[in-house]
């Protein structure tokens, strides 16, 4: 079973690939290494060490932190305390449904909108129609 961390270092690897919008082939070939061993790191099967960490930094233009943000916050699932009991977290948090596919799409192409005024009204037009309860 995967650590937790990596899993965690593994989803904000695949967080700014995505933004930025590159494929897995691509990081690869940058660093190295196959697209099937990005999948592994993305996954957290293979824990990613330092220096290719560093890497990973330099080519996405991240601090090496950023793979460590919101790592203070529970994620979904079991925890183990210090104790070595496991207890049930709290629910996903809303910055998981950041990383999808179809928030990060909708993000790249609103921000292509060169026109202000029109990224404007689009922005408004998905608030009207947007409903008014929380994400769950």
């Amino acid at each position: 079973m995967p650590h937790p961390t990596d899993i965690h270092v593994g989803k904000r690897l695949r967080l700014r690939r995505t933004i930025l919008g590159l494929s897995q082939e691509a990081i690869g070939t940058a660093i190295g290494v196959t697209f099937q061993q990005i999948q592994k790191y993305e996954r957290g099967i293979n824990r990613i060490g330092s220096s290719r960490l560093h890497d990973f930094s330099r080519i996405l233009s991240v601090p090496v932190t950023f793979f460590f943000d919101e790592m203070d916050k529970p994620a979904t699932g079991t925890a183990i305390q210090s104790t070595g009991v496991a207890e049930d977290t709290a629910p996903a948090f809303e910055h998981e449904k950041m990383s999808s596919r179809e928030t990060l799409e909708l993000m790249r192409a609103y921000y292509r909108i060169s026109d202000p005024r029109v990224r404007k009204k689009v922005f408004d037009l998905i608030k009207s129609l947007a409903d008014d309860k929380p994400i769950e």
